[in-house]
């Protein structure tokens, strides 16, 4: 007797044109079509299956009759055309058949329908704040790239360096007219200094660290001698009433004060790295002796042509190096106190310098114009506004503000670029100081952490001095401020310096790794000959295929 092949059957009738887009009611088989015209039905069992899934159904062994007793529950699809994902759950649902990355059985998510037209999944909607945080994360993993150090080194000091040799030429092109000097005198000296300079930037990049440390005590005693050399009568030059320059030659001066601030830091970086060595340094004699008498008589030397502004700096390194080698508090609050005493005697005993204790904060210049330099400071920065009067526009170098190329350029700088471009400086010098704290903090090397620590803290220690004596919160001290003022004998030191933080830079293990996955466009590999170009890689195309 045949079967009867209504079981299962939806008693409604399919509407017109069904056939994927019909209401498919099949028992046994989720999900299956039926409708008309379609040429293929189930050889397998009493059960008709028509449809596009007919044949798919078949190949299952959905074909059979349900066992008795059993009411086949049949799943409907909505009336509409079957999308992609409705074909999808057909299949997970048919017996003995598994999707690819799916396990038997698993239950498959449908996405959620589109509103409005169209049949497409909808894209979830992303939480609030999202972008933000997406950003402020890219933001944070890009900040924390094993080269972030190497840039921000690199660039801010060139940046420094060109802007200063832009403001030196603006600065300085009136006080060159005053000595019947052509106006780009003082501009082509910084200029040969800054080639100089790069060289010696280009070579310590490239120095290893032992061969900077094989190199600082040479250091130390040529400028100790020269520094010596200064204070023989006949021999050193006095400028501004201190007498700390030798004569090059022709109109080249050499001041060795400012190569003393160099010579401390990589000697006493190897002096406590090889005594961090030893583990010596938790014995106090071995954490002062013979640094601190070192530094001293270089400091002795120094105030001997009367240039506290130097003397300050170098106690800043000095103080630098003793708190990177962690010099108990007891310890360094004493060499502060006697630091403090010393100074405060050759500051009271000197009407110079207290004269310009008594110009901090100060807006008149006084009965007898001691604060004359202190106020017209202040003045060219507060005609700045925010957009400044303009390059080469200043009306404060025109013999009104002293030395407006050297120690108060920033003055020019904030009256010609206004407080955008003062706050541009501060920035590049943020980043710089930045940059060297992350290579001291970030390495295993003793010596690379406290040549780095020392120099960090001259530049910004200066750069402090410098900026603070232009805006009357320090009292002027006559330093220049660095890769920025005029002056061959400041930029020449202060450039090596910045190779040795690159050099620290690129010694990284992390920063070391991410340089050697970079690679040339055309490279060439030993083996085997294999260019890389940048053409573009085209999938070979079968025959015939146009």
């Amino acid at each position: 007797m045949p079967a009867d092949d209504t079981v299962g059957r939806d008693p409604r009738p399919a509407p017109r044109g069904a056939g994927l887009t019909g209401t498919p009611a099949l028992a046994g088989v989720p999900g299956a079509g039926r409708g008309p015209g379609d040429g293929a039905e189930a050889a397998a069992g009493s059960l008709a299956v028509r449809g596009p899934l007919a044949r798919i159904a078949v190949l299952a062994g959905l074909g059979r009759t349900p066992a008795p007793g059993r009411a086949p529950a049949p799943v409907r699809l909505p009336v509409r055309r079957p999308t992609f994902a409705d074909q999808r759950t057909f299949l997970a649902r048919l017996p003995g058949l598994a999707l690819r990355g799916k396990a038997p059985g698993a239950p498959v998510r449908r996405p959620p329908a589109a509103r409005g037209r169209g049949s497409g999944p909808r894209a979830p909607r992303p939480p609030r704040g999202g972008g933000i945080r997406r950003r402020f994360e890219q933001a944070r993993r890009t900040w924390d790239r094993p080269l972030t150090a190497y840039y921000l080194i690199l660039g801010s000091s060139l940046l420094i360096t060109v802007l200063g040799l832009v403001m030196v030429y603006s600065a300085s092109m009136i006080k060159a007219l005053e000595l019947s000097l052509p106006g780009a005198y003082f501009f082509r000296k910084q200029l040969f200094a800054a080639g100089i300079g790069t060289a010696l930037l280009l070579i310590a990049s490239r120095m290893p660290a032992k061969l900077h440390r094989a190199f600082s005590y040479p250091l130390l005693v040529g400028t100790v001698f020269l520094m010596a050399l200064v204070q023989v009568p006949g021999i050193g030059q006095s400028v501004n009433g201190n007498q700390n320059w030798l004569s090059v030659g022709g109109p080249f001066q050499l001041q060795p004060s400012e190569f003393g601030k160099l010579a401390l830091i990589l000697w006493g970086a190897d002096l406590l790295a090889r005594k961090q060595d030893k583990r010596l340094l938790s014995q106090w004699k071995h954490l002062l002796v013979p640094l601190v008498p070192v530094a001293f008589m270089l400091l002795g030397l120094i105030m001997l042509g009367g240039d506290m502004g130097t003397a300050i700096i170098l106690t800043a390194i000095l103080f630098g190096l003793l708190w990177l080698a962690g010099a108990p508090t007891r310890l360094f609050g004493g060499v502060l106190g006697l630091a403090g005493v010393v100074g405060f005697v050759l500051i009271k005993t000197n009407e110079n310098r207290l004269s310009r204790f008594s110009c901090v904060g100060a807006i008149d210049v006084g009965p007898n114009g001691e604060c004359f330099q202190a106020v017209h400071g202040i003045y060219a920065l507060a005609s700045g506004g925010w957009f400044g009067s303009g390059l080469g526009a200043s009306v404060e170098k025109w013999g009104q503000l002293p030395e407006p190329h050297t120690d108060f350029i920033f003055a020019v700088t904030g009256e010609e670029l206004g407080l955008v471009g003062t706050l541009s400086v501060l920035a590049l010098f943020a980043a710089l100081g930045y940059a060297g704290i992350r290579v001291a903090g970030r390495t295993e090397d003793p010596f690379v952490r406290y040549a780095a620590g020392g120099v960090t803290t001259w530049i910004t220690a200066q750069a402090v001095v410098n900026i603070g004596a232009v805006l009357g919160l320090l009292p002027i001290a006559g330093v220049p401020l660095p890769l920025f003022s005029y002056g061959g004998s400041a930029l020449l030191p202060t450039m090596f310096a910045v190779g040795l933080l690159i050099a620290f830079a690129r010694d990284d293990p992390a920063a070391k790794a991410a340089l050697a996955m970079r690679q040339p466009v055309f490279s060439r590999k030993r083996a085997g000959v294999r260019w890389k170009t940048m053409r573009r890689r085209v999938k070979k195309r079968p025959s015939g295929e146009r």
